[in-house]
């Protein structure tokens, strides 16, 4: 199955645009193509109960990131530090296709 996620990569700034965390803004720590989702450093923390695997490791209620649905995230364009939309252009000195913010036009990449 092909990537179908071209304009959110990992490590982008992202900004969530819907649900209980909307307005905070966080990098993107992995992309979940299959699923349509992402992983957004401090974004969706869940709380979950770890069983003790070992006496080194200790249980306990843990709290990480869940996946938040791609759609409901924007990228920061990293030149206006604004939420844009994002487009792609083919670059011919490169050959190769490039991310462009629609908010400022300037490439991404």
């Amino acid at each position: 199955m092909a990537n179908k996620i071209k304009h959110i990569r990992a490590g982008d700034q992202v900004v969530v645009i819907a649900g209980k965390d909307k307005g905070k803004t966080g990098e993107v720590i992995k992309i979940l193509p299959d699923r349509e989702k992402v992983l957004v450093e401090g974004i969706n923390i869940i709380k979950r109960h770890q069983r003790q695997t070992s006496p080194q490791q200790p249980g306990g209620i843990v709290e990480r990131e869940a996946p938040i649905h791609i759609s409901n995230v924007q990228l920061i364009d990293p030149h206006s530090n604004e939420p844009t939309r994002v487009g792609r252009e083919y670059d011919s000195d490169r050959k190769q296709w490039v991310r462009i913010a629609k908010k400022s036009g300037k490439k991404i990449d």
